[in-house]
């Protein structure tokens, strides 16, 4: 009954009369037609949702192409423009700044001109910033083209999850959004492996591959159904929802639930960022961020940058140990997408914040014991388990949950702040760690991994207390339930 309590105490225009006949129904609807979608909604007729999942994560593959493309860059580029390493540390760290302004923004592009239009938005970005590198002649255009890059990069990574969330069916939903970090991973890996081996102008030509397949793709697929009700295109949302179900399945009880939905949402004051705060919605944008905080200062993005100079110093291959993690990365991730739906939210974020506990406690002994000189020939053999544990795990949940969550559990009045919010987060604590990671393996590098094990114990206590299971529930119902 969370949003009969919300509007009685946010809006007194708006009454009991309004709220318990539609909480009600919407109740029965649930209870009685729990699996309208799986029934009748059979892998043929949702067809449409398959190919607009993969059109939109063209967007989180590019995601992975401009996060990547600076490690197998760095000598040429610096060699080619007679680049400082001070000069190249700013192109490769704007890179983040972009994708700040980005989470600011995404959320309110999406909302403004629809979640096709932002992919549009992050597209043309993309597009500009590549050409720039290509182009380059000195620090300036790289920086700019970096800057551009990172801008799409933001957008992405709100609305691909945002996007998928909203057009799969429940019992899809968590597969396929899961698909969108398999995707960044491919992403990254691809870049990294083929970096090898192209020049750093060739390299960035080809990040317009899946910017071009982005654009094109867009126009055969459908805008979000619930977004185009959200604005009162009435025939667009049923035409849309007709055609990613199958044009032979009745969408009318979907239909009248996300419409009920929509329509007492909007009887709600329209929410501003200070308005997240309020109690109604205190609950889900904690879970929202929450998650977002544990997924960067669990280290992450430390262990991803230096994952070489990491392997080197304790006396490892790097190359040996970069392309290990990189495929592990991806098959584990591959893996999470097609347990997701059956396994469960909750249970795939304790998995993994436990292994990634693991992961840092080994590597932090091997680089105690190689501090104290203790048994140094187990120094490698243990540092290399510990990352490797630390990457399986974190593939296995913590990279991919929070964004299927922070998809599901915002109200649509508030998705878009709540989603750029939430996203800012993601993005300020994957510069920051990334930023201080040199500075403390400076400081202790055992000291470094036992700090990140703290953080990640601390996951686990948030998700066995505050994280709720969203397996197999429709976004309405999981909203409802989460602001009660």
């Amino acid at each position: 009954m969370a949003i009969k309590e919300d509007i009685e105490r946010g809006n007194d225009c708006v009454h009991e009369e309004v709220s318990v006949p539609l909480l009600q129904e919407k109740k029965n609807m649930a209870d009685e037609e729990d699996g309208y979608t799986d029934k009748t909604s059979s892998k043929a007729s949702l067809w449409m949702v398959y190919l607009s999942t993969v059109v939109a994560v063209c967007g989180s593959f590019e995601f992975g192409s401009c996060a990547g493309y600076s490690s197998p860059t760095q000598t040429a580029i610096r060699e080619d423009l007679s680049l400082t390493l001070a000069e190249y540390s700013v192109f490769g760290s704007i890179l983040t700044f972009g994708a700040m302004i980005g989470a600011i923004t995404s959320g309110p592009i999406a909302d403004f001109i629809g979640r096709k239009g932002a992919m549009r938005t992050a597209t043309g970005f993309c597009v500009g910033g590549w050409l720039a590198i290509y182009f380059a002649k000195g620090a300036l255009a790289l920086d700019i083209g970096r800057l551009a890059t990172g801008y799409g990069m933001g957008v992405f990574s709100y609305v691909v999850p945002v996007f998928i969330a909203e057009i799969a069916p429940k019992n899809l939903r968590g597969a396929l959004t899961t698909i969108n970090q398999l995707m960044i991973c491919s992403g990254v890996s691809v870049a990294f492996i083929i970096g090898t081996v192209l020049t750093w102008r060739a390299l960035a030509l080809t990040g317009l591959i899946p910017c071009a397949i982005l654009v094109f793709g867009l126009f055969f697929i459908p805008e979000s159904p619930r977004w185009l009700a959200k604005i009162g295109r009435e025939k667009e949302f049923e035409a849309a929802l007709q055609d990613l179900r199958g044009k032979d399945t009745d969408i009318s009880k979907e239909a009248a639930e996300i419409r009920d939905y929509i329509e007492t949402l909007e009887r709600l004051p329209k929410a501003k960022m200070l308005d997240l705060f309020q109690r109604r919605y205190l609950r889900s944008v904690t879970i929202g961020v929450g998650l977002m905080v544990f997924q960067q200062f669990g280290g992450i993005n430390g262990i991803c940058f230096y994952v070489s100079n990491i392997f080197e110093s304790a006396g490892f291959s790097a190359t040996i140990g970069t392309i290990t993690y990189a495929i592990l990365q991806v098959v584990v991730t591959g893996l999470n997408a097609t347990v997701i739906d059956k396994a469960g939210r909750k249970p795939l974020l304790l998995v993994s914040s436990t292994g990634l506990v693991l992961g840092c406690v080994l590597s932090g002994i091997s680089f105690y014991f190689k501090d104290h000189n203790l048994a140094l020939n187990s120094v490698p053999i243990l540092a290399v388990t510990g990352i490797l544990i630390y990457i399986g795990a974190f593939s296995a949940g913590m990279g991919a949950v929070p964004w299927v969550v922070m998809s599901e559990i915002f109200p649509i009045n508030i998705k878009g702040v709540a989603g750029s919010l939430a996203t800012l987060v993601n993005w300020f604590g994957a510069w920051a760690v990334s930023y201080t990671f040199n500075f403390l393996m400076t400081w202790s590098s055992y000291g470094t991994f036992i700090l990140y094990a703290a953080i990640n114990a601390l996951a686990i206590l948030f998700a066995v207390t505050v994280v709720p299971e969203t397996k197999g529930k429709t976004l309405e119902q999981i909203q409802s339930a989460i602001n009660a």
